[in-house]
């Protein structure tokens, strides 16, 4: 299933697939794009960078590589944290929406997000056909996943109580990254559709690095790439 539109005109094609658009999948470092590339095994039609962690790095990137080469589709991909009791270390997340959770101001009454102080919206929608075709290609072949919103945060959470916060702030949140909303943000200004995958590599709340299975979700980021082969 291919629901993402063909506007691309460059990139080398794969045997029966000459008419399939080319894919822009942007990561933060050189490990999680590795592991995207070991399980594309080598396609043509997908283009990985690594553009560097957090929101602007993101953004930046994407626009550089957008702007050098024609695409039908970008995705942010990378590990990331897990909303506990929503996805697990080692699971995948489809986003259905990116949020940039942390954008806004304090206030005496709390929190107030960009959106809610009149600067626009937080928040950029995934495709949805494509979150339900990838999500479906990724439980058939047996692997943990679960679609809703990813978060995109400047400083990773630390504590039980951020974590509760942003819970709560955002309910049904999957998961909490650094890059996502810059991606879609790029990706959206040139009228691209957008999709965040991650593999989870720790939970959202008390910082424990030694709990943290950087391996196990990388594995599963390149597993989950293998199946974009045969999804998009």
């Amino acid at each position: 299933m291919r629901t993402f539109p063909n506007n691309s005109s460059t990139g080398a094609a794969v045997e029966g697939q000459a008419s399939a658009p080319r894919v822009l999948i942007v990561t933060a470092v050189a490990a999680e794009r590795d592991a995207v590339l070991r399980g594309l095994q080598g396609s043509g039609r997908f283009h990985v960078v690594a553009a560097g962690a957090g929101t602007a790095a993101a953004a930046a990137g994407t626009a550089a590589a957008l702007a050098a080469g024609s695409y039908g589709c970008v995705i942010s991909a990378g590990i990331g944290g897990g909303f506990p009791g929503v996805a697990s270390i080692g699971s995948l997340v489809v986003a259905s929406e990116m949020i940039a959770a942390d954008l806004g101001a304090e206030t005496p009454e709390g929190f107030r997000s960009a959106a809610e102080l009149g600067f626009g919206s937080v928040t950029v929608p995934a495709d949805s056909g494509t979150v339900q075709a990838v999500t479906a290609a990724l439980a058939a072949a047996g692997l943990n996943v679960s679609t809703g919103p990813v978060l995109t945060v400047s400083t990773a959470t630390g504590t039980a109580e951020t974590a509760a916060a942003l819970a709560a702030r955002h309910p049904g949140a999957a998961a909490e990254a650094m890059e996502g909303h810059g991606v879609a943000v790029a990706a959206v200004a040139l009228g691209l559709p957008v999709l965040e995958l991650r593999a989870i590599s720790n939970a959202v709340g008390p910082r424990d690095r030694a709990a943290w299975k950087i391996g196990e979700a990388l594995e599963a980021l390149e597993a989950a790439a293998a199946i974009l082969l045969e999804v998009l």
